[in-house]
Protein backbone atom coordinates (compact mmCIF):
# COMPACT_ATOMS: atom_id res chain seq x y z
CA UNK A 1 0.00 0.00 0.00
CA UNK A 2 1.86 2.99 -1.25
CA UNK A 3 0.70 6.36 1.13
CA UNK A 4 2.27 8.80 -1.20
CA UNK A 5 2.14 9.90 -4.91
CA UNK A 6 5.97 9.31 -5.28
CA UNK A 7 8.68 6.86 -4.26
CA UNK A 8 10.79 9.53 -3.12
CA UNK A 9 10.36 12.94 -1.39
CA UNK A 10 10.55 15.17 1.32
CA UNK A 11 7.72 14.88 4.03
CA UNK A 12 7.52 18.18 5.84
CA UNK A 13 8.02 18.05 9.79
CA UNK A 14 5.67 20.89 11.17
CA UNK A 15 7.15 21.56 14.42
CA UNK A 16 6.12 24.76 14.62
CA UNK A 17 4.97 26.80 17.64
CA UNK A 18 1.27 27.67 16.56
CA UNK A 19 -1.56 27.30 13.97
CA UNK A 20 -0.51 30.10 12.34
CA UNK A 21 2.66 29.38 11.46
CA UNK A 22 1.69 26.11 10.39
CA UNK A 23 -0.87 27.56 8.06
CA UNK A 24 2.18 29.60 6.33
CA UNK A 25 4.30 26.55 6.50
CA UNK A 26 1.71 24.91 4.34
CA UNK A 27 1.15 27.73 1.91
CA UNK A 28 4.74 28.07 1.32
CA UNK A 29 5.49 24.71 0.58
CA UNK A 30 2.12 23.33 -0.93
CA UNK A 31 2.24 22.71 -4.62
CA UNK A 32 6.00 21.96 -5.16
CA UNK A 33 7.33 18.84 -6.72
CA UNK A 34 8.93 16.76 -4.49
CA UNK A 35 6.67 17.28 -1.40
CA UNK A 36 4.91 14.27 -0.81
CA UNK A 37 3.16 14.86 2.67
CA UNK A 38 3.25 16.94 5.78
CA UNK A 39 3.62 15.79 9.61
CA UNK A 40 1.82 16.99 12.38
CA UNK A 41 3.93 16.28 16.33
CA UNK A 42 2.23 16.15 19.53
CA UNK A 43 3.07 19.62 20.76
CA UNK A 44 0.82 21.11 18.02
CA UNK A 45 -2.19 18.65 18.52
CA UNK A 46 -1.84 19.66 22.09
CA UNK A 47 -2.72 22.96 21.60
CA UNK A 48 -5.29 22.81 19.25
CA UNK A 49 -6.42 19.29 19.10
CA UNK A 50 -5.87 17.49 16.17
CA UNK A 51 -9.29 17.25 14.47
CA UNK A 52 -9.00 21.05 14.54
CA UNK A 53 -5.77 21.16 13.13
CA UNK A 54 -7.08 18.80 10.05
CA UNK A 55 -10.47 20.96 9.69
CA UNK A 56 -8.53 24.08 9.79
CA UNK A 57 -5.88 23.53 7.58
CA UNK A 58 -6.08 22.31 4.05
CA UNK A 59 -3.10 19.90 3.79
CA UNK A 60 -4.18 18.80 0.06
CA UNK A 61 -1.52 15.82 0.82
CA UNK A 62 -1.33 13.03 3.26
CA UNK A 63 -0.84 13.64 6.54
CA UNK A 64 0.86 12.05 9.44
CA UNK A 65 0.76 11.94 13.11
CA UNK A 66 3.41 11.39 15.35
CA UNK A 67 2.66 11.56 18.82
CA UNK A 68 6.15 11.36 20.39
CA UNK A 69 6.27 8.21 21.01
CA UNK A 70 3.17 6.74 20.24
CA UNK A 71 2.94 2.75 21.15
CA UNK A 72 4.61 3.25 24.63
CA UNK A 73 1.56 3.08 26.62
CA UNK A 74 -0.36 -0.78 27.86
CA UNK A 75 -2.11 -2.48 24.83
CA UNK A 76 -5.86 -1.69 25.84
CA UNK A 77 -5.02 2.09 25.10
CA UNK A 78 -4.20 1.18 21.54
CA UNK A 79 -7.73 0.90 20.24
CA UNK A 80 -8.93 4.36 22.18
CA UNK A 81 -5.30 6.07 20.19
CA UNK A 82 -6.35 4.41 17.02
CA UNK A 83 -9.59 6.06 17.13
CA UNK A 84 -8.70 9.58 17.60
CA UNK A 85 -6.44 9.21 14.80
CA UNK A 86 -9.09 7.94 12.59
CA UNK A 87 -11.28 10.37 13.67
CA UNK A 88 -9.06 13.83 12.69
CA UNK A 89 -8.65 12.04 9.40
CA UNK A 90 -4.91 11.37 9.69
CA UNK A 91 -3.74 9.08 6.90
CA UNK A 92 -0.53 7.49 8.62
CA UNK A 93 0.87 7.03 12.62
CA UNK A 94 4.67 7.09 14.00
CA UNK A 95 4.57 4.82 16.41
CA UNK A 96 8.46 4.10 18.43
CA UNK A 97 6.67 1.17 20.47
CA UNK A 98 9.37 0.77 23.10
CA UNK A 99 6.62 -0.80 25.65
CA UNK A 100 7.23 -4.07 24.10
CA UNK A 101 5.90 -6.79 21.80
CA UNK A 102 2.63 -7.17 23.20
CA UNK A 103 2.11 -2.89 23.30
CA UNK A 104 3.65 -3.24 19.88
CA UNK A 105 1.61 -5.31 18.24
CA UNK A 106 -1.56 -4.32 19.76
CA UNK A 107 -0.73 -0.94 18.06
CA UNK A 108 -0.40 -1.79 14.85
CA UNK A 109 -3.54 -3.87 14.81
CA UNK A 110 -5.51 -1.04 15.87
CA UNK A 111 -4.24 1.31 13.55
CA UNK A 112 -4.55 -0.88 10.74
CA UNK A 113 -8.01 -2.14 11.95
CA UNK A 114 -8.95 1.86 11.70
CA UNK A 115 -7.58 1.74 8.08
CA UNK A 116 -4.55 3.67 9.27
CA UNK A 117 -0.84 3.65 7.95
CA UNK A 118 1.52 2.38 10.57
CA UNK A 119 4.75 3.51 10.09
CA UNK A 120 7.49 2.07 13.18
CA UNK A 121 9.98 3.06 14.23
CA UNK A 122 12.62 1.11 16.72
CA UNK A 123 15.87 3.90 17.18
CA UNK A 124 15.66 7.39 17.20
CA UNK A 125 18.06 9.97 15.97
CA UNK A 126 19.65 11.23 18.18
CA UNK A 127 23.06 10.28 20.73
CA UNK A 128 22.75 8.30 24.04
CA UNK A 129 19.53 6.43 22.64
CA UNK A 130 20.98 2.55 22.51
CA UNK A 131 22.97 0.83 25.65
CA UNK A 132 26.44 1.17 23.47
CA UNK A 133 25.57 4.75 23.47
CA UNK A 134 25.28 5.51 27.15
CA UNK A 135 21.36 4.78 26.44
CA UNK A 136 18.12 3.02 28.24
CA UNK A 137 17.49 0.64 25.04
CA UNK A 138 18.93 -2.80 24.61
CA UNK A 139 20.77 -2.63 21.61
CA UNK A 140 19.18 -5.36 19.75
CA UNK A 141 15.25 -3.44 20.79
CA UNK A 142 15.64 -1.77 17.42
CA UNK A 143 15.75 -4.91 15.11
CA UNK A 144 12.94 -6.90 17.46
CA UNK A 145 11.35 -3.78 16.93
CA UNK A 146 11.54 -3.84 13.04
CA UNK A 147 11.23 -6.90 13.05
CA UNK A 148 7.65 -7.91 14.70
CA UNK A 149 6.22 -4.85 12.90
CA UNK A 150 7.62 -6.42 9.39
CA UNK A 151 6.03 -9.72 10.51
CA UNK A 152 2.32 -7.70 11.07
CA UNK A 153 2.14 -6.68 7.45
CA UNK A 154 4.03 -3.03 8.16
CA UNK A 155 5.29 -1.34 5.04
CA UNK A 156 6.32 1.79 6.26
CA UNK A 157 9.66 1.71 8.52
CA UNK A 158 10.83 4.95 10.62
CA UNK A 159 14.96 5.10 10.42
CA UNK A 160 17.20 7.51 11.58
CA UNK A 161 18.42 9.57 8.52
CA UNK A 162 21.74 10.82 10.12
CA UNK A 163 22.77 7.41 10.91
CA UNK A 164 24.29 5.90 7.94
CA UNK A 165 25.45 2.24 9.81
CA UNK A 166 22.15 1.99 11.14
CA UNK A 167 20.59 2.25 7.95
CA UNK A 168 22.65 -0.28 6.35
CA UNK A 169 21.59 -2.42 9.24
CA UNK A 170 18.03 -2.33 9.37
CA UNK A 171 17.53 -2.43 5.58
CA UNK A 172 19.25 -5.65 5.46
CA UNK A 173 17.06 -7.09 8.09
CA UNK A 174 14.04 -5.76 6.46
CA UNK A 175 14.80 -7.08 2.92
CA UNK A 176 15.20 -10.08 3.91
CA UNK A 177 11.82 -10.50 5.85
CA UNK A 178 9.28 -8.67 3.16
CA UNK A 179 9.56 -7.76 -0.38
CA UNK A 180 9.47 -3.73 -0.64
CA UNK A 181 10.07 -1.97 2.62
CA UNK A 182 9.47 2.30 2.34
CA UNK A 183 11.55 4.27 4.35
CA UNK A 184 10.90 7.77 6.11
CA UNK A 185 13.54 9.18 7.60
CA UNK A 186 14.19 11.94 10.45
CA UNK A 187 17.56 13.40 11.22
CA UNK A 188 17.93 14.97 7.97
CA UNK A 189 19.07 18.50 7.55
CA UNK A 190 20.29 20.01 10.71
CA UNK A 191 20.95 16.64 12.46
CA UNK A 192 23.33 15.95 10.02
CA UNK A 193 21.79 13.47 7.62
CA UNK A 194 21.90 14.32 3.81
CA UNK A 195 19.65 12.77 1.55
CA UNK A 196 21.88 11.64 -0.86
CA UNK A 197 24.01 9.60 1.08
CA UNK A 198 20.79 8.21 2.89
CA UNK A 199 19.28 7.74 -0.16
CA UNK A 200 22.00 5.94 -2.27
CA UNK A 201 22.15 3.32 0.53
CA UNK A 202 18.06 2.81 -0.40
CA UNK A 203 18.03 2.71 -4.16
CA UNK A 204 15.72 1.18 -5.55
CA UNK A 205 12.77 1.18 -2.34
CA UNK A 206 11.00 3.96 -1.86
CA UNK A 207 12.69 6.52 0.85
CA UNK A 208 11.67 9.53 2.17
CA UNK A 209 12.82 12.09 3.89
CA UNK A 210 11.41 13.67 6.90
CA UNK A 211 12.41 17.43 7.14
CA UNK A 212 11.48 20.29 9.96
CA UNK A 213 13.79 23.21 10.89
CA UNK A 214 15.87 22.87 7.75
CA UNK A 215 12.48 24.20 6.17
CA UNK A 216 10.84 25.99 8.23
CA UNK A 217 13.49 28.02 9.88
CA UNK A 218 15.37 28.99 6.78
CA UNK A 219 15.18 32.65 5.17
CA UNK A 220 13.09 30.99 2.40
CA UNK A 221 10.89 28.26 3.13
CA UNK A 222 9.65 27.64 -0.63
CA UNK A 223 13.08 27.40 -2.10
CA UNK A 224 14.85 25.28 0.64
CA UNK A 225 11.42 22.78 0.05
CA UNK A 226 12.51 23.03 -3.52
CA UNK A 227 16.38 22.18 -3.04
CA UNK A 228 15.68 18.89 -0.93
CA UNK A 229 12.65 17.91 -3.12
CA UNK A 230 15.02 18.24 -5.96
CA UNK A 231 17.55 16.52 -4.15
CA UNK A 232 15.03 13.87 -3.52
CA UNK A 233 13.60 13.37 -7.12
CA UNK A 234 17.52 12.74 -7.95
CA UNK A 235 16.49 8.76 -7.51
CA UNK A 236 12.98 8.87 -9.06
Amino acid sequence: MFMFEREHGIIVACDVENIEKLRYLVEKTYGIEGIVGYKIGANLALQYGLKKIMEEIDFSLPVIYDHQKAGTDIPYIAEKFALACKSAGIKGVIIFPQAGPESEKAFIDELMKQELIPMVGGEMTHACYLAEDGGFLLDSAPARIYEIAARKGVEYFILPGNKEEAIKRYHLLLTGLINEPKYCMPGIGRQGGEIRKTFAILRGYPAYAIVGSSIYKSKDMTEAAKNFAKEAMEFE
